[in-house]
């Protein structure tokens, strides 16, 4: 069973997204899951790290650890070890480009393919929700050159569409969107802060920690531009039909 969960922002700090990380802990199946946090896109941002223990370990009381990959030598056995001995992986917010080049460099993109197949719960917020998806439209260019620019990244491609997080938060993440899906022929599922997209093998639905956040479904067709919004429903749906036009 192939389980993700894509978060579109927001604070852990400020516990924004509770009702949706309770949720990923519920699709563990365990009560105290051990969940392994990735900060890659973060640089491994030792604050960040910190704010996850005290979140998911303190308050939620999962079993944290965390994988280090900038600046630590771990051997390949060590990096698989941690990827598919666990319950939950959480991937943090940042720079999605940066993320993705080392993951391919270090062949966590393969290992993070076989969590998938291995009933791990795959789960993340902003760069971490991209990376799920076939391509994402990222700010990754900030963190080099201060660029407001928008730009695709390629991520893991476990779900066939384009994605977009903090679709209300960032004003021109939606004339960008509208932009750049213009010449993809996929679905973009855009996401607020506090929405979510739950994807269990094939089916799907929208998860919100905040009853006003919106996912929407982004594409074009013959020359026209749809923008629909996607219904949050207790029951899963077909995942074709949301991915088709």
């Amino acid at each position: 069973m192939s389980k993700i969960i894509a978060l579109g922002g927001g604070d852990i700090r400020q516990r924004d997204t509770l009702k949706i990380d309770k949720e990923i802990i519920k699709l563990s199946g365990k009560s105290k899951p051990r969940l392994l946090f990735l900060p890659t896109a973060s640089s491994d941002s030792l604050g960040y790290i910190g704010d996850v223990k005290e979140y998911f370990g303190n308050f939620l009381g999962c079993r944290v650890s965390v994988l280090c990959l900038l600046n630590h030598q771990l051997t390949k056995q060590e990096i698989k070890n941690k990827i598919l001995k666990t319950d939950i992986i959480y991937v943090g917010g940042g720079n999605t480009l940066k993320m993705m080049t080392l993951w391919r460099k270090l062949g966590v993109d393969k290992l993070l393919k076989e969590a998938l197949k291995n009933n791990i719960v795959l789960c993340g917020i902003s760069a971490g929700s991209i990376c799920w998806f076939e391509y994402g439209n990222s700010d990754s260019r900030k963190f080099t050159s201060n660029s407001k620019k928008l730009i695709k990244v390629s991520g893991l491609g476990f779900i066939q569409a384009f994605h977009c997080p903090h679709y209300d938060a960032e004003a021109h993440r939606q004339k960008d969107l509208k932009r750049m899906m213009k010449l993809n022929p996929l679905i973009s599922i855009a996401l607020e802060n506090c929405c979510a997209l739950e994807v269990v093998d094939d089916k799907f639905r929208i998860l919100k920690s905040k009853k006003s956040a919106k996912a929407y479904k982004i594409y074009w067709k013959n020359k026209k531009y749809y923008k629909e919004i996607i219904s949050e429903k207790v029951s899963f749906l077909p995942l074709k039909d949301l991915l088709s036009k």
